[in-house]
């Protein structure tokens, strides 16, 4: 009996739980339709969650080098999976409810009706949890730093492959430098840099990292550490705390323990690493800094001795970077235009920015009409050409913006008065710059000088100018550096009268000016007027420059009459011209007066008015009777009168002599009265720069005897009758500034020993004198000492050697020579006696003709 009330208990269990079963199951397929609902609406409410934090995550990741955290992807990924099943399960939604019958309390197919059922359920609880679980605080964490950032660049950049070799290659030689890459704005710099960057991408060179910062004009560390920083993965809210020199500290103490690039783009002065934080590359990290700047100034300042100058391209280069530009569809369309597009792309004259901009507006000009237009432009008025004052000279002003002296502005735009590709002489500029008052002279003429020459140099090491000429004694600026100074000397065009270059254009009348009270400037040198008349009104008028008008014949007077304020004129080269109006006299301000190279006969009267004149400049005037007059110019520092028809007499001496303030003279002398009237006097003998005497040949002057003279550059000596030349007092220096000596058919000359007081001659050419025995004698030699009493060794600045016809030459000097400067050797044929020159030996390394006939004599040399 207790058998069967137990069993009894087991079985009611039983049927409960079979009850609450079937009610479950039987609740999947009534509650179907409810649940189905209450599913795409916390899928709804789940997908806005999922966009929420999705965005959060893209925006943290684009902005902050962060990556998302793994909970965050894992959650995603879950959510993405659940919206998969939830879209296959609702597509047979239509047919799971069909099946439903009795009000929804039964199903045609139990079995499929309760697994769908059961899905639906069970896949709104997981919704549910994914919504519970989507809250995070911190969706993502710094990134790993990649090696690596990869820079958008056009694949092939044309005429760099060169220039990208040789760096490359200097940046992999030694394992370790700094470098700088200097060169004018728009050369392609930042472009060179940026292919190193990406190269860097394509090898393994065993570096940890590559940093790329783009430093503004005004280099601030702060900002500088904030790129490496993110860089390095140290930003965030703690780093934007700290100090500059904990920043400091701190990318110290990462990048030490790293092999590293950095690359600076586009600095304008010294960036100070130590404070940075960046480790100086050395052999013992391997690192590598790289700098691209305008200024090889800046270079020195980063201690690089070595920089790579960036050039422009070449002619061809050029043509094919304008080519891809234009288009070839472009080119074809009409069989002139690609001659027409040469001509265009030679104006750029290489700069790639030109020749990008310029390639870009001419893409799509079609017809040869508009390209023969473009050229007009390009020819006229550059300025006004498509892209020229919008994205071109704006860039190039940056240069111009970074000098820091308004001085040194003002010279620089001076430059831009002269024709394109002009070769304008250094000496030259720097006498107008004096004159024009950009430099002062208060301190002495030579001061003045030496600063004129600085600041050529920093003009040239900031890629505004460009050396030319041999010596580099001439510069130029690029043709659109010159639109640019012009563009900046017009105020930006909002003043076109202010300075009007008209130069090397073929003018044939000076041009209509619309407003002549606002020039400033006019420059109409190099063109092809042969009358200047008219009577403009130019009270701010200082510079007028018509040198090289060689058709020019008359000026008249009445166009002087009103420029009160004019300080240079420059008339030279003009060598039709004969005369001066008197009417000259009116210039009351000018201080600088050019007639060289002109068939000027005689110097008008109003001349001597010019109280406030400085520089004279009267050499090679073939057809000039006098000087007289000259004397009452009492301002006068420079006078220039080599070459000229009028011989220096006595009287003319004398005359020199009253000109208290002369610092420059320039002389021919064919009389030793003359020759001993100049010297006798100091202040004349001290301002004396060339002087060349020619047959002076009387009996009483068988000795010269030069007077200390350390401004003197150049001396030249022809058909002479000395036997001797003698220094009157023996030092090192009465003879500092001697540059070039030229000696000729003087043949009662034996040695030239005195040219031990020359220590920075650097041209010695000797000829046609038949009793030269040595050019340096050592018994006279012996007597000659230094201030130290130490024997003096000449010719140590010696660059160019020429000996000929000199029968009786023996040597040079009695023992050998190093002449470590000596590039050019001419020795001719009729130097019999020189067996041997005076010079240490040296490996050869050339072949030229000289060198060759110095082998044959076996002279010991080198070339």
């Amino acid at each position: 009996m207790g058998g069967c009330i137990s069993v009894s208990v087991s079985c009611d269990q039983f049927l409960n739980q079979f009850s609450q079963w079937l009610c479950v199951r039987r609740s999947y397929i009534h509650s179907l339709p409810e649940n189905l609902a209450a599913l795409e609406k916390a899928i709804e409410v789940l997908k806005t969650k999922e966009n929420d934090v999705k965005r959060r995550v893209d925006r943290e990741e684009f902005i902050g080098r962060r990556q998302r955290l793994s909970q965050v992807q894992v959650w995603l990924t879950n959510v993405a999976s659940i919206e998969k099943r939830f879209n296959d399960m609702v597509s047979t939604r239509e047919v799971e409810i069909k099946r439903l019958c009795f009000c929804g309390f039964c199903s045609k197919s139990f079995g499929k009706s309760y697994r769908y059922g059961e899905m639906v359920s069970v896949m709104l609880k997981e919704v549910e949890s994914l919504f519970s679980h989507g809250e995070f605080d911190v969706v993502t964490e710094v990134a790993m730093v990649v090696q690596v950032e990869e820079m958008p660049i056009q694949s092939i950049v044309v005429g760099q492959e060169t220039m990208l070799e040789r760096v490359w290659n200097s940046l992999m030689k030694d394992g370790f430098k700094i470098m700088g890459l200097y060169g004018m704005g728009g050369v392609g710099k930042t472009t060179l840099l940026t292919q190193v960057n990406n190269k860097f991408s394509e090898i393994d060179g065993g570096f940890d990292i590559v940093m790329w910062v783009v430093v503004s004009k005004t280099p601030e560390n702060y900002r500088i550490q904030e790129d490496i920083a993110k860089r390095l993965g140290l930003s965030g809210e703690e780093w934007d705390k700290k100090t500059e020199n904990k920043r400091a500290v701190d990318i110290h103490n990462v990048l030490r323990r790293k092999k590293f690039v950095l690359l600076l783009d586009n600095i304008w002065e010294k960036v100070n690493l130590e404070s940075v934080g960046v480790p100086y590359p050395s052999r013992e990290n391997g690192s590598i800094v790289a700098f691209t700047t305008r200024s090889r100034d800046v270079c020195g300042r980063m201690g690089v001795n070595d920089p790579m100058k960036v050039n422009c391209l070449e002619p061809e280069e050029a043509w094919d970077l304008f080519q891809k530009k234009v288009g070839e569809n472009t080119l074809k369309s009409h069989p002139d235009i690609p001659e027409l597009a040469k001509q265009i792309a030679g104006k750029c004259r290489g700069l790639p920015l030109a020749l990008n901009v310029i390639g870009e507006t001419m893409a799509c000009k079609s017809t040869v009409q508009e390209w023969r237009h473009a050229i007009d432009v390009l020819t006229s008025s550059t300025i006004e050409f498509s892209g020229m004052e919008d994205e071109i000279l704006p860039i190039l002003k940056y240069s111009y913006d970074n000098l820091n002296m308004e001085h040194v502005k003002s010279c620089f735009l001076y430059c831009s008065l002269f024709p394109e590709d002009y070769e304008m002489k250094k000496e030259e500029l720097v006498d107008y710059w004096i004159c024009e008052g950009y430099i002062d002279v208060k301190d002495g003429k030579e001061r003045a000088i030496n600063e004129g020459y600085a600041i050529i140099g920093t003009l040239v090491r900031t890629c505004l100018l460009l050396e030319e000429g041999w010596k580099k004694a001439e510069v130029k600026m690029h043709d659109v550096v010159r639109e640019m100074a012009q563009w900046i000397s017009s105020d930006l065009r909002k003043h076109k009268d202010q300075c009007i270059v008209r130069a090397g254009v073929g003018l044939h009348a000076v041009p209509e000016v619309k407003n002549w009270r606002a020039v400033r400037r006019m420059s109409l040198m190099k063109n092809e007027l042969q009358k200047i008349l008219g009577c403009p009104t130019c009270p701010e008028l200082t510079t007028l420059l018509l040198q090289k008008n060689h058709k020019l014949v008359n000026i008249s007077g009445e166009f002087f009459r009103f420029m009160p304020n004019l300080v240079v004129l420059d008339l030279s080269w003009s060598s039709s011209l004969i005369g001066l109006p008197k009417q000259i006299s009116e210039l009351v301000s000018l201080r600088y007066l050019d007639l060289s190279y002109t068939n000027i006969e005689r110097l008008p009267v109003g001349l001597q008015e010019l109280k406030k004149l400085i520089h004279l400049n009267l050499e090679s005037m073939k057809r000039l009777e006098s000087i007289a007059g000259v004397s009452k110019l009492l301002s006068l520092r420079t006078l220039r009168l080599q070459k000229s028809k009028k011989a220096l007499d006595v009287n003319s001496a004398k005359e020199l002599q009253l000109l208290e303030h002369l610092e420059v003279l320039t002389i021919d002398i064919f009389s030793s009265l003359v020759l001993e009237h100049l010297l006798c006097s100091q202040r004349l003998a001290k301002s004396i720069q060339y002087v060349e005497l020619i047959e002076v040949e009387e009996e009483s002057f068988k000795i010269l005897t030069f007077p200390t003279m350390v401004n003197i550059r150049r001396i030249g000596i022809w058909k002479c009758g000395m036997k001797e030349i003698k220094i009157e007092t023996r030092t090192s220096s009465c003879f500092s500034s001697l540059s070039k000596v030229v000696i000729g058919q003087c043949d009662g000359l034996k040695d030239l020993t005195w040219l031990l007081f020359a220590p920075n001659l650097t041209y010695l050419d000797v000829r046609f004198a038949e009793q030269l025995e040595d050019i340096i004698s050592e018994e006279k030699a012996a007597s000659f000492t230094d201030e130290n009493a130490n024997i003096i060794i000449p010719f140590q600045k010696l660059e160019c050697l020429s000996l000929s016809d000199l029968p009786k030459l023996k040597s040079i000097y009695w023992t050998p020579l190093s002449f470590p400067r000596l590039s050019e050797l001419a020795v001719q044929e009729h130097c019999p006696k020189l067996k041997k020159l005076s010079i240490e030996f040296q490996e050869w390394n050339c072949g030229c003709r000289t060198c060759r006939k110095i082998r044959r004599k076996q002279m010991v040399g080198r070339c």
